[in-house]
């Protein structure tokens, strides 16, 4: 039987087949995988056979048109970076780190979900982003924005994201106050004691399925796959004026002469800040 891998719990991996929910244990021989700690993760299809007692094992994983990897989550359409316009401040290098990360893990889309608006006067907040993705302004207190976000996660796989106290719960809670159990118990489990259980449940939501993510500060840019020479690729804007670097398939844009990255920075082409956030995490990774 084919199924999807709603979650892992307690040594078994949730597969739902249609209507069912089958827990099942991974065939021996299948061995993890190397990125993300798993040969089989949240969100992925998987061919099971099953036992007479009612449970499954796993037999072989489908292919995977996407894996985040941080939390690991397999065959996800979209991920919604979600941040706050205060309380707390956003922070434009922590911003540009999980932009980073999501780039990496070839998602089809990003978004950026800035909560809490209403406590700013400047509804155009981080308009500076917007040529390069869509902006979703929020405020789960007001309603803003609400409906919006309704309709583009009522279909495919999203992931919400973010640091904490930024709403991400409280967002999804203000879509459906159904989804209030679910998302306190995820979240009381995976920020308790030291911070090392992690719980990715992909939970049905209209056609598709949300999965909401623990709030974490600091994210390993080097456990989650990026190296020196995927970050620069993780930086869409720069693919444009790379072309014309004098090192072109060598060049970090950093030090080199001749960049055309550098010469679009110091044009304007290129917002600066996000440039020098590039240069900070590049020095992270080195």
């Amino acid at each position: 039987m084919i199924g999807r891998v709603i979650k892992f719990y307690n040594s078994f991996f949730f597969v739902r087949v249609e209507s069912e929910l089958i827990p099942c244990k991974l065939r021996g021989l299948m061995k993890r995988d190397k990125k993300s700690g798993s040969a089989v993760n949240p969100g992925d299809f998987v061919e099971i056979s099953q036992l007479k007692d009612g449970s499954g094992v796993i037999e072989k994983v489908l292919s995977r048109r996407s894996l985040l990897n941080r939390p690991a989550v397999a065959n996800v359409d979209r991920i919604i970076l979600t941040f706050a316009a205060a309380q707390p401040d956003l922070h434009p290098l922590l911003l540009d780190r999980f932009i980073a990360l999501a780039e990496n893990s070839k998602l089809a889309e990003i978004i950026l979900c800035i909560n809490k608006i209403d406590l700013v006067a400047d509804k155009n907040f981080l308009a500076e982003y917007e040529p390069l993705y869509k902006i979703l302004r929020t405020s789960a207190r007001e309603n803003i924005g609400i409906d919006e976000l309704k309709a583009i996660i009522s279909k495919g796989v999203t992931v919400f994201a973010g640091p904490s106290g930024v709403g991400k719960s409280s967002l999804l809670n203000a879509i459906d106050k159904n989804l209030k159990l679910k998302t306190s118990e995820v979240s009381e489990k995976i920020l308790r004691g030291k911070h090392t259980t992690r719980v990715s449940e992909l939970i049905a939501f209209g056609s598709g399925f949300l999965v909401d993510t623990p709030g974490f500060s600091a994210v390993d840019l080097a456990e989650a796959g990026l190296d020196t020479e995927t970050l620069r690729h993780c930086f869409k804007e720069f693919a444009e004026y790379a072309t014309a670097c004098k090192f072109l398939n060598g060049c970090s844009h950093s030090h080199e002469p001749n960049c055309g990255v550098k010469a679009a920075v110091d044009s304007g082409k290129i917002l600066r800040e996000r440039y020098e956030n590039y240069l900070i995490l590049l020095e992270e990774l080195k």
